[in-house]
């Protein structure tokens, strides 16, 4: 018999686990919710000194008293970090860790790095830290606690798709405050942990999925290479961040999967190139190639200063990638096209590494227009951003006041509204929100009809409320086109969106 031990999310206890372990006791399985130190019915055990480590030793315990021969450990969100932190002192017992809509910390981080909400991460590493030097000194009346949100604020710790109002009445009702030593204490992961089997049960609603995951392993950045081991399955729930609450039958049904072994395998990496280096889709005459700093010049053959457009590729890009982005044979194909039709392009690897990077990639972006204009050769007056992917939400800066030299904004298979899981909530990176104060500015947004869901309805957002204002949107559908097309879909449509996309931009900077 498999025995589930299930570790919640922050701020709730077993309580939330109710109907899906109903669910998996009908099926025969032995379950356990648990509910940690300080937690759901246990928060008056809560105190200064209650912490990660804590919350380990609850689970480890629980461990040691079971009797089933094979342990499947859930962690949801916060909860991996006990699980880790638990099947690193007692790898014999575990037969498989579960991530649900859980992140994947490594050695030394603390919780709070996976908190999604930048702000309230802020706020919760102000208090965190004060909580610390109340706990250290003994000082203090509940500033080592950070309280629950508040019914209409959830949605900023993940999406609430599917969670009905009484459940989410029943959340706020039952949540207790989180002992700010759970989240600022490091994980220490010991070797045990590392060679178990992994399931990753990823909720769709929230903003990840299967391709994406794949996508970003693609890129080859070494840490997600043990994503492809084959003891590494997946599944997607068609819901938010509460599965437990929204759809605990299907929740049920997947975790007896895995339990199983079954789910998705990823690919590893082949002597095939990743799709994301294959060839661009056409062939295009060479052009001098200029490099300074983070930015590429594509030089046209021409006298005099001459419009620029500059690429801003997508992201997050794990640090450490090779070759990075304006080395992709899809950017420099862009350079390359739009110099051969007598424009300066400009290609730039910018910082966006991590979901709170968006920051310093704006600056990056920002400080290489500048550079770009003043080149002696570009016409400053005259020039075009175009945003790829995830790196459309740089583009909400640009909407929001555009400066008079920039003639026209595009942006392919983009992310135009911060994915759920990302946590942003603000207007600084939402393009659909600022596209209400574009004014005139032509916008060339080329779509793909094989998009990924999570990102076709951002697409879909900043297309209504671009409707709504009279926005300049140019729209160019590639309805057979997938995410990353130019060097995946060698087809005639294909390559008539991209001339059709790029000669519409020249047409705006006048060329």
């Amino acid at each position: 018999m498999t025995a589930f031990v299930l570790v919640s999310e922050m701020f709730t206890g077993g309580w939330i686990w109710r109907e899906a372990a109903a669910r998996l006791r009908e099926a025969g399985a032995e379950v356990h919710p648990v509910t940690l130190t300080g937690m759901g019915d246990r928060r008056h055990l809560a105190g200064p000194g209650t912490d990660l480590e804590t919350h380990v030793r609850d689970v480890t315990r629980l461990l040691d008293h079971l009797d089933a021969p094979e342990v499947v450990l859930v962690g949801h969100g916060y909860g991996i970090h006990p699980v880790l932190g638990a099947a690193g002192r007692r790898p014999g017992r575990i037969a498989r860790i579960v991530h649900l809509d859980a992140g994947m910390p490594r050695d030394g981080d603390p919780a709070l790095a996976l908190v999604p909400d930048g702000e309230v991460k802020e706020q919760l590493l102000r208090q965190a830290e004060q909580g610390d030097r109340e706990a250290r000194t003994g000082g203090g009346e509940g500033d080592w606690l950070v309280p629950p949100p508040s019914q209409d604020r959830w949605d900023r710790w993940g999406s609430l798709a599917g969670v009905s109002a009484d459940a989410l009445a029943r959340l706020t009702r039952l949540a207790a405050p989180q002992p700010t030593g759970t989240l600022t204490q490091p994980l220490r992961l010991a070797d045990g942990a590392s060679g178990l089997p992994v399931t990753g049960v990823l909720c769709t609603a929230n903003g990840t999925s299967i391709a994406m995951v794949q996508t970003v392993v693609g890129l080859g950045d070494p840490a997600l290479q043990a994503l492809t081991d084959p003891r590494v399955t997946f599944f997607e729930l068609a819901t938010g961040h509460w599965p437990m609450l929204s759809v605990p039958d299907e929740l049920a049904a997947v975790l007896l999967r895995a339990a199983a072994g079954e789910g998705h395998r990823l690919t590893p990496a082949t002597d095939e190139p990743p799709a994301h280096l294959r060839p661009f889709l056409l062939d295009v005459p060479a052009r001098p190639r200029e490099r300074t700093g983070r930015v590429d010049l594509h030089l046209p053959d021409a006298d005099g200063p001459r419009p620029a457009v500059v690429f801003v590729h997508g992201g997050p890009v794990p640090a450490g990638v090779e070759p990075t982005p304006r080395d992709w044979p899809a950017f420099v194909g862009y350079g390359q096209y739009v110099a051969n039709l007598g424009a300066v392009g400009a290609t730039v690897d910018h910082r966006l590494h991590g979901l709170d990077d968006f920051g310093r990639a704006a600056l990056d972006v920002a400080e290489a227009v500048e550079h770009v204009r003043a080149d002696p050769r570009v016409d400053g007056d005259r020039v075009a951003l175009w945003f790829f992917s995830g790196g459309g939400p740089l583009s909400a800066d640009w909407l929001a006041a555009p400066p008079p030299w920039l003639r026209c904004v595009a942006a392919t298979y983009p992310i135009l509204a911060p994915l759920p899981h990302w946590g942003i909530t603000g207007p600084g990176f939402r393009p659909a929100a600022a596209v209400s104060s574009a004014g005139t500015l032509p916008i060339v947004l080329t779509r793909v009809g094989l998009e990924l869901p999570e990102i076709a309805a951002t697409v879909e957002e900043f297309l209504t409320a671009a409707r709504d204002c009279g926005a300049d949107v140019d729209v160019i559908d590639v309805p057979l086109g997938h995410h990353g097309f130019e060097t995946i879909d060698h087809t005639d449509e294909a390559r008539a969106a991209v001339e059709r996309a790029a000669r519409t931009v020249l047409r705006h900077l006048g060329g």
